[in-house]
């Protein structure tokens, strides 16, 4: 699921930091995620997807 998030984030133009900033979360959250320690739960799968401009569905779905 971080592979996917990446795609959608550089396809923004944004870094972890600013899309942290954005979604008003923790950027360990985004950092433990690319390390596989954590998984961000579904409220802030939620602000990422948000901040993105994309649905839940387009951020957990695995890239094709």
């Amino acid at each position: 699921m971080y592979a996917k998030y990446a795609i959608l984030r550089d396809a923004k133009g944004l870094k972890d930091l600013e899309v942290a900033q954005k979604a008003e979360i923790s950027p360990s959250t985004l950092s433990d995620w690319k390390t596989g320690r954590y998984t961000p739960k579904l409220d802030k799968i939620q602000k990422i997807a948000r901040v993105l401009g994309v649905t839940i569905d387009d951020l957990i779905e695995e890239s094709k």
